[in-house]
């Protein structure tokens, strides 16, 4: 009997503000694939924590905390996640930016990081994934058969950012916005396990200056192009 050959993969990675969220979420649908927001989990983690007392550089503590999180996702016809932890939706809690700076914390230990790989695999169903992320081409799937790294200036990604933020009525500083970015960038490239950086055969795609529906067909003409 022939083994049998896994669904596709395309991974998208590349820093906070780039766009890989919205892009690899409207081109999952577009393909009809399943989609996994890969930083949620650590944003899980860290807000499970905290809600538990667990500091967050409580490395064996996180570990089980990781390995044992108790959260369901449930995804709409949009692909819009709904996520609950510990019976409390946590969706909207899981978008702030302390939530996102706790994430970058845990995210940079190895057990941590160990502990989510099974999770973030069995994402992997027919007919196919995108997989968005810091890591998803370097190593959680590897044998992607698409490796994409967005990319943007820290400005830009800040100002996205800020209005993401101000359109849902928050109070918040753009100068502390790209503080909080490029510190975050910092942690998440210079970690010493699963670094944020492109894969050797990603093909790097930077954002700057280009909206959302420019990127998602250049993406899939990429995809066209390594599929036909």
């Amino acid at each position: 009997m022939m083994p049998k050959t896994p669904p596709p993969v395309i991974t998208i990675d590349g820093p906070g503000g780039s766009g890989k969220g919205t892009v690899s979420r409207i081109l999952a649908k577009k393909l009809g694939w399943h989609f996994l927001d890969s930083g949620s989990l650590y944003r899980l983690v860290g807000l499970a924590a905290q809600r538990h007392a667990i500091a967050l550089d409580n490395e064996p503590a996180l570990e089980t905390l990781a390995a044992h999180l108790d959260v369901q996702f449930d995804t709409d016809e949009e692909l819009q996640i709904r996520v609950v932890l510990e019976g409390e939706e946590v969706t909207d809690a899981l978008r702030s930016e302390e939530c996102g700076n706790d994430a970058s914390r845990v995210a940079a230990l190895p057990a941590v990081r160990f502990a989510l790989l099974d999770r973030q695999r069995a994402f992997l169903e027919p007919p196919g994934l995108v997989a968005d992320g810091r890591d998803m081409g370097t190593v959680v799937f590897p044998d992607a058969q698409l490796k994409v790294f967005l990319t943007a200036s820290a400005e830009e990604r800040a100002a996205r950012r800020h209005k993401q933020l101000k359109d849902k009525g928050l109070d918040v500083n753009l100068g502390n916005l790209l503080k909080e970015i490029a510190e975050r960038d910092v942690r998440d490239s210079t970690r010493s396990f699963a670094p944020m950086r492109a894969a050797d055969d990603a093909i790097v795609v930077d954002t700057t200056g280009i909206g959302i529906d420019a990127v998602v067909q250049r993406l899939m003409d990429l995809w066209r192009g390594v599929s036909s």
